[in-house]
Order: structure tokens, then C-alpha cells, then sequence
């Protein structure tokens, strides 16, 4: 007899970390979504050049976390993978929308939603799916999932939205024509009015990028 699977439902707790201090002079709110191999508390240390006054920044935690290497001392984390996909999607947007809840956000901020690399598949699903406000969506060195669609991102409060497609010119994992596939993705899903910019460096965050980013 084959071994079947089988499916439960339970309540789990996860983590999150943030940046500074959230108060009436804070002009700019950043929800960063770290890429494969990241802990939120470490991805943190990309955001530190930018004004403490100004920014305030939430970083989510992948709930998948792993060794890195087999001395197993330094630990890291993913979003999804092939196995379970759909259902994990569920989860991670299920606690997304629970921890922008708990944060309440004022609306005299600006939210900026920045996704780096498998960060930019939960970035734009979340965004897909919440149906949220939001200012920019920075899609860092990343790819888009092939299921959203234009009518995804149709709804009112993202048509005034900015949206940046940032790329290193040398990134290892970005040929060019995967880049020319996600700027067609991009052109699609938001009517031709997202920005390409492209940096020297590879698949790396940049401080002075991400400085230049709320400028």
C-alpha cells in the first residue's frame, strides 16, 4: 500500500524584526522581505544609512529556517519552495496579514514594500493578494511569479503606487534574458510605468541603492 498524505490544520507563532522607532515624525514605513538564506534580524543591517527619524523598518521572517553549512552554527530561512506550494503561499500571506495588522501604520506614512530576490515572489503575492496601500514597490534582483496577473494589481489604491524593478549588471542569477523576461512581467502586470534601475555590483544589497530609493 502507498503512503498517503494527509493534512491538518494548527496555530504557530513566528517572528519579526524591526528598525528604529515608529512615531508621528516618521515619514516612511519599510516592510523588506529578505531573500534565501537571511534571518529578518540580520537583513536589518542593509537599512541602518537610512535616516533613523525618517524610516521605520519591518522586516518578516521566513518561517523555514535551515543550517547554512555543516559546521551548523549560522542559521538561515526561505520563504517557499516547490514542495507544498500553494498551501505554504497561504500560510506566509496569512502571517503577513496578521503582522501588518499588528503594526497599524499611520497614515501619514509612506509604505514602501521592498522584496530581494525570493523575497520579491511574497512581496508581490502579498501585495496581489491584500489588496493593500502602499507608495513603492521595490522589486530587488528578484523574480515575479508566473500566476499574477494585471487584474491583480487593478485595484485603486496601487495605480498611483511607484514601482521599481532594481537590478545589480552583474548578477550571477539574472541573465539578460531573464531580465528582459521580468521587464515584460513588470510592463504587464503594471501598464509600462515601472523604473529600471540598475546598479554596479551583482545579487547583493546596496546601501547607497537604498538611500537613493526614497530620494
Amino acid at each position: 500500500m502507498e503512503p498517503k498524505e494527509k493534512q491538518i490544520s494548527y496555530t504557530a507563532t513566528n517572528t519579526y524584526s524591526t528598525l528604529n522607532k515608529l512615531s508621528k515624525n516618521t515619514k516612511n514605513v519599510w516592510i523588506v522581505f529578505h531573500g534565501i538564506g537571511f534571518l529578518s534580524r540580520y537583513f536589518l543591517k542593509y537599512f541602518k544609512g537610512l535616516p533613523k527619524e525618517d524610516n521605520y523598518i519591518i522586516a518578516p521572517q521566513a518561517p523555514s529556517k535551515y543550517y547554512l553549512n555543516k559546521d551548523f552554527k549560522h542559521v538561515g530561512a526561505s520563504w517557499l519552495t516547490k514542495e507544498n506550494r500553494i498551501m505554504e503561499t497561504e500560510n506566509v500571506l496569512s502571517y503577513m496579514d496578521n503582522l501588518y495588522a499588528m503594526e497599524k501604520i499611520p497614515d501619514h506614512c509612506q509604505l514602501i514594500i521592498l522584496g530581494f530576490s525570493q523575497g520579491v515572489s511574497i512581496a508581490t503575492r502579498w501585495v496581489a493578494k491584500s489588496k493593500i496601500s502602499f507608495d513603492q514597490l521595490i522589486l530587488y534582483a528578484g523574480g515575479i511569479p508566473e500566476e499574477l496577473t494585471p487584474e491583480d494589481f487593478e485595484y485603486p489604491v496601487s495605480k498611483n503606487a511607484k514601482i521599481k524593478l532594481v537590478i545589480g549588471n552583474n548578477d550571477e542569477f539574472i541573465t539578460e534574458a531573464r531580465l528582459n523576461k521580468e521587464q515584460g512581467k513588470v510592463d504587464t502586470l503594471f501598464s509600462g510605468r515601472a523604473q529600471l534601475i540598475t546598479f554596479e555590483g551583482g545579487h547583493e544589497i546596496k546601501k547607497e541603492v537604498l538611500n537613493n530609493l526614497v530620494k
